[in-house]
């Protein structure tokens, strides 16, 4: 693929603990980018709750996030599980840009999805939960292998992803997704 221009993706962190595994990983990704990727990690701490009464006039962290999405072109998901799916804060989040139905910003946005767990599967069942999600908002999930984050407490050491083959793994999606969007843009 050609580095003849510049991809701007957002990346959002489905957890808001201040040690998330999730977050340290995608900054791993942003400092990691080559110079034709600038990730932006969006963190999702003053997301408030999901109410459709305020889908015309969100609150101010809403209209944020909502800009930051239509500006990026494409989107990083990465979620951990929790009780066998996806966490609360990466649906809250996606509910708030999925409005209104079926002409949102997420429609035809390229997405990669990414999970993590403390377990050897890595969130792997929290995969299939967010492609529905992605599915039914119109979105175009990168296609490539699945990327599931296991064993984080051997593979996220002080704060940055240390496991070099999970990264490269990480990478090859996010090119796909690269590749999703210039499909999608026409390129």
């Amino acid at each position: 693929m050609s580095n003849d221009r510049k991809f701007r993706l957002v990346a959002l962190p489905g957890s808001v603990r201040a040690a998330s595994v999730s977050k340290a990983i995608l900054r791993t990704l942003r400092d990691t980018a080559p110079a034709h990727v600038a990730i932006e990690v969006f963190e999702l701490d003053d997301i408030p709750i999901y109410n459709q009464d305020f889908d015309h006039d969100p609150p101010a962290p809403v209209r944020a996030l909502r800009a930051a999405i239509t500006a990026a072109d494409g989107l990083i998901v990465l979620s951990p599980e929790y009780n066998h799916g996806m966490s609360g804060v990466i649906k809250n989040a996606i509910d708030w840009v999925s409005r209104p139905g079926y002409a949102s910003i997420l429609v035809d946005k390229g997405v990669a999805v990414f999970t993590t767990s403390e377990s050897p599967l890595g969130g792997a069942r929290a995969q299939a939960d967010l492609h529905k999600m992605f599915l039914s908002t119109l979105s175009r999930v990168a296609p490539g292998r699945e990327v599931s984050f296991g064993n984080t407490a051997r593979t996220v050491v002080d704060g940055k992803l240390v496991d070099a083959a999970l990264l490269k793994r990480a990478w090859t999606l996010i090119e796909s997704l690269l590749a999703e969007i210039r499909l999608i843009q026409g390129e």
